[in-house]
């Protein structure tokens, strides 16, 4: 049983940045933007939370700046597709390419020539919210002593269907995704709305990179996000542009995590390569994609440019 349970506090761990991350990829994308740039985001995110957390001290401050770093980079994407119509997969690639190569940028600057950012002290870290309320080593103490950003994740998922489908503003968002044309008719500012749309996904990944600095590991170093973005773009399709499938597919994914951490663990009888357990995740995401990419449908005018007045 203790075992099941490392497994699912793992799992519950590594799923929480690929929940941030896919929420905001729903939020842009049913506003009709894509956003690849969900990779870049989350860099910047976790070197700037990173960055804040060592030099303030302050988990919580440090957590918000990881989010406005990433919604400063989702307002250049924003401005590119928005106002300018650029190809959306074209500006989120660069957006991939741009965010990891400032963030090695202000580090060199920041830290003497460092890629990598210091150690955050343990005390700075974001805090355990049961810490100290079970039995220390208890199944119960392994699955829910986990850091805030997770159960903050988990109510972000409420937070976001509500948004989207019980308020006038979610209303908006899928509208635009859906008929811009209609809802241009209609007297809804469309850019406006999918400029916030994306705003809030780059918000929704920084605050994703900057859970896994903080939270995960104490410092940034440019392998930390490693594909997690386009793990959480695969989480949003499978989920079918949908908050509460989006997220459980991304705890699939953190499953797919937990157990090649498990597995590669030195106390078991027997030992698997660790390239291979390295492979699970990404395995997972295009077996994933392969079976269930089909019976998936994006909003109708996801990646379609709109100008005022069209129909």
């Amino acid at each position: 049983m203790q075992d099941l349970a490392i497994i699912i506090s793992t799992t519950l761990m590594y799923s929480t940045p690929l929940i941030y991350t896919a929420l905001g990829g729903v939020f842009s994308e049913n506003s009709g933007i894509v956003n690849i740039g969900l990779e870049g985001m989350m860099t910047i995110g976790a070197f700037a939370g990173a960055t804040a957390g060592y030099l303030t001290g302050n988990p919580w401050l440090a957590f918000l700046i990881g989010g406005l770093a990433g919604a400063f980079f989702a307002l250049i994407h924003a401005i590119a597709t928005i106002k300018f119509n650029a190809d959306h997969t074209i500006s989120g690639v660069a957006i991939n390419l741009l965010a990891p190569g400032f963030a090695l940028f202000l580090a060199k600057i920041i830290f003497d020539g460092a890629t990598t950012t210091p150690t955050i002290d343990m005390a700075n870290k974001m805090p355990r919210l049961f810490n100290g309320v079970f039995k220390s080593g208890g199944i119960l103490d392994s699955i829910f002593n986990n850091y805030a950003t997770v159960y903050i994740a988990f109510a972000l998922i409420v937070v976001a269907y509500y948004v989207l489908y019980k308020t006038k503003f979610g209303l908006r968002i899928r509208a635009v995704g859906e008929h811009p044309g209609a809802a241009d008719t209609l007297g809804i500012n469309v850019a406006r709305v999918r400029y916030s749309g994306v705003l809030i996904s780059g918000f929704l990944a920084g605050l994703g990179g900057a859970s896994m600095s903080l939270a995960l590991v104490s410092s940034f170093r440019p392998t930390l996000v490693s594909g997690q973005g386009y793990i959480a773009m695969a989480a949003v399709i499978f989920g079918k542009w949908r908050p509460q499938w989006a997220a459980l597919a991304c705890v699939l994914f953190g499953f797919s995590t937990a157990l090649s951490v498990y597995f590669g663990s030195p106390t078991l009888p027997f030992k698997i390569n660790e390239n291979l357990l390295s492979m699970i995740p990404y395995i997972v995401t295009l077996i994933v994609l392969v079976l269930f990419v089909k019976s998936s449908k994006a909003p109708s005018a996801l990646g379609n440019p709109y100008k005022k007045g069209e129909r």
